[in-house]
């Protein structure tokens, strides 16, 4: 079942309430931008920034339930941390409900919360522009606007210490895949700097 991004849109638009959903429409147009500066696939990257919340409209239990339905192993971090469910779940959701097959965008989907390492190039979009579309307010953000369009692997370092930052504040637990995702790219860096 193919469905178009119109389609996509009306169809998000009952499953989530208006500012969930106009976050989504934000984080689309964003993707895109990025997408167009970056050498992303451009339709991906609306895809995927439209869908990435899609599993947010219910209820942890009913997010928890359904990732049990769908064999998704969560670990003990997300067990614990049930705001990062929804991102293997909006995974399997947009394949069910929207027709979405494909891998690229299906995993840019499940790591947008939390990020992990070796990330393409419509993963690090689709983490960034979940941070920085237009309705998004706190501390970092106008930084991250600013870098935003200027170097993706730097401003994806300062996602992730704004989001271990806010972390840290909640004293909640942090996920290890944001961990590995940072050193990843600065490593990279590393090695790369010393050739």
């Amino acid at each position: 079942m193919i469905i178009s991004l119109d389609e996509m849109i009306k169809k998000l638009k009952v499953n989530l309430g208006e500012k969930r959903f106009l976050h989504s429409i934000g984080v689309m147009e964003t993707a895109e931008k990025l997408a167009l500066r970056y050498g992303a696939n451009v339709n991906k990257a609306k895809i995927a920034g439209l869908l990435h919340d899609c599993a947010r409209g219910m209820s942890e239990e009913l997010q928890l339930k359904l990732a049990q339905d769908f064999g998704i192993l969560l670990d003990d971090i997300e067990i614990r941390e049930k705001v990062l469910i929804h991102g293997p779940l909006g995974a399997e959701l947009a394949k069910r409900d929207y027709g979405i097959y494909d891998e690229q965008i299906l995993h840019a989907i499940k790591i947008h919360t939390t990020g992990d390492e070796n990330m393409d190039i419509l993963d690090k979009v689709i983490f960034i522009a979940d941070f920085i579309e237009p309705s998004r307010c706190f501390p970092d953000v106008e930084e991250l606007r600013r870098v935003a369009f200027q170097d993706l692997d730097d401003t994806m370092v300062k996602a992730f210490d704004s989001t271990i930052r806010y972390v840290l504040t909640k004293r909640s637990l942090l996920h290890p895949k944001t961990i590995s995702g940072r050193n990843f790219i600065l490593i990279k860096r590393e090695s790369e700097f010393k050739q």
